[in-house]
């Protein structure tokens, strides 16, 4: 069997329907150079997404890859519950200087959906451990998107599929979705009118990712900000897509004005190497549970694999890079660029219905009204043409590494436009 039958025939690929799978040439890769990747034929392929969204620097990094194996040389894995590592206490110190979270304290886990669901068992107990046992809800947004876990499901608004675990979703206050104007004001309207019941809110600061880069006005987010802190309703920011340098600034947060009580890290944490995710807790949240030992309010949650010492070490020296390099300009500069391309290059195209970009999140939207088909063709034709992209519905991204250049963004821009040219 070649790679691609070995493939369908042992692995259970997410959000992909296997029936298909080999219908729809995925490619196999083998290694990676820089920002590009390589599949079992030799074939290079720009990742114009990253990997989802998750490769910051590129692939095989020197800094990174040294940091790795020097781990490797003291402990792979120690277990954090009732115990540290060295490693894993230098990268929460080094995180808890540069988030916008007072005082933080940070719980560890694996993916962005365990670190969304960490955050929601938290604020639940945060009100129980205050004596206040009516904050049971919680308030989230139309066309969110925090994870596919049971209580990060429930927080999402609709899409993926997910309707057919409706039965197993808990009921939230709906926000009205970013794309709604005003969006922000009738959240912050929703907190004063239910704030007795509600736990916490909970939000992906300036851009709905998997909602096809819905983006809010940054300024919006302080009528949100100052409910939460006049009622006293915890405020959960998902950074989990937007962290990291993503959006231009460390933490989309930073663009809002807000300081939230609970933060929500992943993808980009380790720079793509390895899993991990945080949930960043602020000084009030985290004196909530203290008291006596083994008493109620001890926080009883922990995840095997939370605080891993190979993936702690890559994390943090993937953050000083991203604090010590000029990587926050490129990703401006490499935005600008890439909004005139698009405007001037693909905005043309009688397909294209909008195009939205924040930072180095963009997404395209097309008409895809007679041809539901139509935005994965387009990827199809970028792929093979030696560009990455993944469609989302109508919508094709462009999320390319934070350190892609001048020429890799015409690259991708110019390889879009041959892919609708082919394709419309």
């Amino acid at each position: 069997m070649n790679w691609l039958e070995r493939d369908a025939a042992a692995v259970w690929h997410g959000f992909t329907q296997m029936d298909c799978y080999g219908a729809n040439s995925p490619v196999i890769v083998e290694r990676a150079e820089g920002r590009e990747l390589i599949d079992v034929d030799g074939r290079r392929y720009l990742d114009a997404i990253s990997s989802l969204w998750v490769t910051t620097l590129g692939h095989r990094v020197p800094e990174l890859d040294q940091a790795l194996r020097e781990q490797l040389d003291r402990v792979a894995h120690s277990t954090m519950l009732g115990n540290g590592n060295r490693i894993v206490i230098e990268f929460a110190e080094a995180l808890a200087r540069v988030v916008p979270v007072d005082r933080a304290h940070t719980l560890f886990a694996s993916d962005g959906a365990a670190a969304v669901e960490q955050a929601l068992k938290i604020a639940f107990q945060y009100w129980t451990n205050k004596g206040e046992r009516g904050r049971t809800t919680y308030l989230a947004f139309g066309d969110g998107y925090h994870g596919d876990t049971i209580g990060s499901l429930s927080l999402g608004g609709s899409g993926f599929g997910t309707q057919i675990f409706d039965p197993l979703r808990f009921p939230v206050i709906r926000a009205p979705a970013f794309s709604e104007p005003g969006a922000l004001h009738s959240a912050a309207q929703l907190v004063r009118e239910h704030h007795r019941k509600l736990a916490a809110v909970v939000v992906e600061p300036l851009v709905q990712g998997a909602a096809g880069m819905s983006i809010a006005p940054a300024a919006d987010f302080a009528a949100l900000g100052k409910a939460c802190h006049e009622t006293g309703v915890l405020l959960i920011c998902d950074e989990v897509a937007t962290g990291f340098g993503r959006t231009g600034t460390l933490f989309a947060s930073e663009q809002c004005g807000l300081r939230p009580d609970l933060l929500c890290l992943g993808k980009g944490i380790t720079g793509g190497y390895l899993p991990m995710s945080a949930t960043v807790a602020s000084q009030r949240v985290f004196a909530a549970f203290l008291g006596p030992d083994l008493s109620d309010k001890t926080l009883y949650h922990g995840h095997s694999y939370g605080g891993n010492a190979l993936a702690a070490a890559v994390a943090l020296k993937h953050l000083q890079l991203m604090t010590s390099l000029p990587v926050l300009d490129n990703v401006r500069e490499r935005s600008s660029q890439l909004r005139d391309a698009l405007n001037t290059h693909i905005a043309p195209f009688k397909r294209v219905k909008q195009i939205r970009l924040a930072g180095l999140m963009g997404a395209v939207e097309l008409d895809t009204s007679d041809d539901p088909k139509f935005a994965r063709r387009t990827c199809a034709a970028m792929v093979k043409r030696g560009v990455l992209s993944r469609s989302m519905g109508p919508v094709v991204t462009i999320v390319p590494p934070l350190t892609i250049t001048a020429t890799e963004i015409d690259r991708i821009v110019s390889t879009l436009a041959a892919a609708l040219e082919e394709t419309k």
